[in-house]
């Protein structure tokens, strides 16, 4: 079975191949940017963003979106994560966590699956904490300040195949896979 993925982000399509294949399923990159509205969820994004593809876009395909949430600064930079990473990077995220004892923070991740014009939503979260420093040379955004819980590493010290056993989006991802392997021909 083949199914579209519609991203513009290197990392992203290579880790959700991993992981769709491992379902018989294959993946195929459609490389395009589309419309990502404002706005407070994730699910909310994702499913604008699919909608808008919809009527021109081969089905069945999937996008997804992700976003860090830190607890002591009030979710921030969630749904805003790639734009706050472009902008401050890692080091501007670090220096407004400077002297905060609350280091808590959660990756979501929200893969929209289009198939027959239904949109259904598959929900993948990270439990962990920011680092005080950047580590590691693996992975990508957001990934070398992110320890997930229960690890001493972060997700850019850790393989491809390990941070895909924790993160939010190898979860999101693996239920969009079995949802497809399951539902669709």
């Amino acid at each position: 079975m083949r199914v579209y993925f519609v991203t513009s982000n290197d990392k992203k399509f290579e880790e959700a191949s991993k992981v769709f294949s491992s379902f018989a399923i294959k993946l195929e990159r459609i490389n395009r940017k589309y419309v990502e509205i404002q706005a407070d969820k994730l699910e909310e994004v994702a499913e604008f963003s699919a909608r808008y593809l919809m009527d021109n876009t081969p089905k069945p395909f999937i996008l997804e979106d992700s976003g860090l949430f830190i607890d002591a600064l009030k979710g921030f930079p969630g749904v805003y994560s790639s734009y706050v990473f472009r902008t401050i990077g890692l080091q501007g995220v670090l220096s407004l966590m400077e002297g905060k004892s609350n280091r808590g923070a959660r990756f979501l991740s929200v893969v929209a699956v289009v198939h027959n014009n239904e949109v259904v939503l598959c929900r993948g979260v990270c439990e962990g904490h920011i680092s005080h420093t950047a580590r590691g040379h693996g992975g990508f955004g957001f990934d070398p300040i992110f320890i997930p819980r229960g690890e001493k590493r972060t997700f850019a010290e850790m393989s491809a195949a390990d941070k895909n056993a924790y993160s939010h989006r190898g979860k999101s991802m693996r239920l969009a896979a079995k949802y497809i392997a399951e539902n669709m021909d």
